[in-house]
């Protein structure tokens, strides 16, 4: 009998779908969904006022995320830009050289016989080439009369030498050069072995 029961009502689409958990709570007299025909207008009102505030927290979330693409977006294209460029003033530095070299290109091919100026102008440049490496932190690596270092030096021959100690560079090849502490190219030398 229904009156026995402690319920006088049908079971909801819930109960009668049979709802995990509801098994054991026969006795209830209401499960615990929102019944929307029992608020009370203060309830709807505060209901109305925290879905305004949700829509309005989900268009500052859509707002921001956008922006944050933007964002993403705009570093990655100065990122790109900033290696892109990196060398430009580096490059600025050396123009002054290269016109320099031209100077000297086009004084040599109008020379009259005066190799002296022409020497001097070349001198010039070079100096000139040495200091904006320097400045730049690019250093020579001397390996003449040294002891041969693998990690500095490249040796492409070994010859006899009664002058020069066992194991140390007899000649160098070509000169090697370090950026800070990271070797830019290395020292080709003749390393000295014992007659």
């Amino acid at each position: 009998m229904a009156g026995e029961s402690g319920r006088n009502e049908a079971p909801s689409p819930q109960e009668s779908a049979g709802s995990p958990g509801l098994a054991g709570n026969e006795g209830n007299d209401r499960d615990n969904s929102l019944d929307f025909d029992e608020l009370t207008p203060e309830a709807l009102a505060d209901l109305k006022t925290k879905a305004d505030k949700a829509d309005e927290n989900w268009d500052k979330f859509v707002r921001l995320t956008a922006d944050f693409d933007n964002y993403k977006k705009r570093a990655a294209r100065e990122r790109s830009e900033a290696v892109k460029y990196a060398n430009e003033s580096l490059l600025e530095k050396l123009l002054p050289i290269a016109d320099n070299f031209e100077a000297a290109l086009t004084a040599a091919n109008n020379s009259s016989g005066n190799v002296d100026s022409l020497k001097v102008g070349v001198n010039m440049i070079n100096s000139q080439l040495k200091n904006f490496l320097s400045e730049n932190g690019v250093e020579e690596i001397d390996a003449a009369g040294k002891p041969f270092d693998p990690n500095l030096h490249e040796a492409v021959s070994q010859q006899e030498s009664s002058q020069v100690p066992e194991g140390n560079v007899l000649q160098q090849m070509r000169k090697g050069y370090k950026f800070r502490d990271r070797l830019l190219r290395p020292a080709m030398v003749v390393v000295a072995k014992k007659p």
